[in-house]
């Protein structure tokens, strides 16, 4: 007891194994939230190669993702543009006819 008054904290036993496991990711077995296949489980460069493919991959899918969002806001901003453009029109046509129908009387 004396042992922990000193120190001043105490950690549940699941926290210090997830800090004494903690490393970096492709490194080996049980690093970086577990093992991720046998290339990742033996670390080294190839781990860490591996990590780095499957980085890349996500950030290229999130690049492609971006770039179809962005183009379907472009598209909606011109559908809009041109509906505008399309009440505006009849607003112009329906004023005519308004104008049209109180100068006939």
């Amino acid at each position: 007891m004396q042992s922990l008054r000193k120190t001043g904290c105490v950690l549940p036993s699941g926290m210090r194994i997830a800090r004494m496991i903690a490393g970096e990711a492709g490194s080996g077995a049980g690093k970086g939230g577990g093992g991720g296949g046998s290339i990742r489980d033996a670390g080294g460069s190839f781990g860490r190669m591996e990590v780095a493919h499957e980085e890349e991959y996500f950030y290229k899918q999130r690049q492609e993702q971006l770039a179809k969002l962005k183009k379907q806001v472009i598209n909606h901003e011109d559908f809009h543009s041109e509906s505008i453009k399309h009440h505006e029109e009849a607003i112009e046509r329906h004023k005519k006819a308004i104008d049209e129908l109180k100068s006939s009387k």
